[in-house]
């Protein structure tokens, strides 16, 4: 990514949960700033939850050379729910960065010896890149998250395009189903096999389903989680249905060595990667990208990606799990998840409505 700032010689754009103030997060701040300097178009979109920590004085550098700098929905009590939770950097309408990490210290490294696991794809095309300029300059334009009345209906909107073998899946907070979860039913329902590396493990009724489903059609089933993660809120709360789908057959694994987040999903001959995770917040109340891909090279690095993540891991067995869940472990994981199912989306999507 630092490459291809310094080798840019007429835009970027970038959009991003965390910016840190820290040794990466400066690395980026000067690569930006020299882009800048150089007479480069830079716009850069930040969430102002994510990056809470950032100094007011941060991005003055880039700012007095000419980029553009703006923080997603400022925080208010009345609508602090919705967040940018996207990952992207654009380099000439031309290069594309998009995954799961953000600009911290954390995710540097290898992920199993320093630094968290985490995954982002690098790609060269053009028609891909135009369309995630017309995301970004979307988001980028209502940073401030104030809508007018008669706009308000497009937050709920979603996108899905086809870029050759690749599907665009821009997610936006609303009820309903998104264009991700959409596509992944679909694939799902006749799938004989799934790989999924997730960080935060909530999805929906319908969702876990059609996971059972795979393994009663005699498929397999395997799920990458946490046994480290930077949310222990969100564990906890996935926890509940752990004891379930180890019954229905479903295999699951714990990433053993550093925090685990990324978002790798492999359906048959399908792959989705991007920012989402498969939890209530990602799927209805965040900004997500989420790319899906069906050749076979990327199936291929899919698997390759899978396979070695799961050599520094540790199956779950259905007795050993349920001795480890004793009545307090329990009982705060269902307050848990009574949280971050239940209010956290009640209150995200009330903001939403009443914005």
């Amino acid at each position: 990514m630092l490459a291809a700032l310094a080798a840019a010689r007429q835009s970027v754009e970038l959009e991003v949960y965390i910016f840190a103030n820290d040794e990466i997060g400066r690395q980026f701040l000067t690569a930006l700033t020299r882009a800048a300097q150089t007479g480069v178009r830079v716009r850069v979109l930040v969430d102002a939850y994510g990056s809470l920590t950032l100094p007011k004085t941060f991005f003055h550098p880039l700012i007095q050379a000419g980029g553009d700098v703006r923080f997603f929905n400022p925080l208010r009590f009345t609508r602090f729910g919705v967040r940018d939770h996207r990952k992207l950097l654009l380099c000439d309408r031309r290069t594309v960065f998009l995954g799961g990490a953000n600009l911290a210290k954390s995710y540097h490294g290898d992920g199993v010896q320093l630094g968290w696991l985490d995954l982002m794809l690098q790609l060269d095309e053009a028609a891909l890149a135009h369309r995630l300029v017309h995301e970004f300059e979307a988001m980028f334009s209502n940073a401030d998250f104030a809508f007018r009345r008669r706009h308000k209906l497009r937050v709920f909107r979603q996108l899905r395009r086809r870029a050759e073998t690749t599907q665009l899946l821009a997610v936006r907070p609303g009820r309903g189903v998104s264009g991700f979860e959409r596509a992944l039913r679909q694939e799902l329902a006749g799938a004989r096999s799934a790989d999924f590396i997730t960080p935060y493990f909530l999805p929906g009724r319908r969702l876990r389903k059609l996971l059972r489903q795979i393994v009663r059609r005699g498929g397999r089933v395997r799920l990458l989680l946490p046994a480290h993660c930077d949310v222990p809120l969100a564990r906890a709360a996935g926890l509940i249905y752990y004891a379930r789908l180890l019954r229905a057959g479903v295999e699951l694994y714990e990433y053993q060595p550093q925090v685990l987040h990324a978002k790798l999903y492999r359906v048959g001959g399908t792959v989705f990667v991007g920012s989402s995770n498969l939890d209530v917040r990602s799927l209805k109340l965040n900004y997500e990208l989420m790319l899906g891909f069906s050749d076979r090279a990327t199936v291929a690095g899919a698997r390759e990606i899978f396979a070695a993540a799961l050599q520094h891991s540790r199956r779950l067995e259905l007795p050993a799990f349920r001795a480890s869940q004793n009545f307090w472990q329990r009982w705060k994981n269902y307050w848990a998840h009574f949280l971050v199912a239940r209010v956290d989306p009640l209150v995200a999507l009330r903001q939403l409505q009443t914005k």
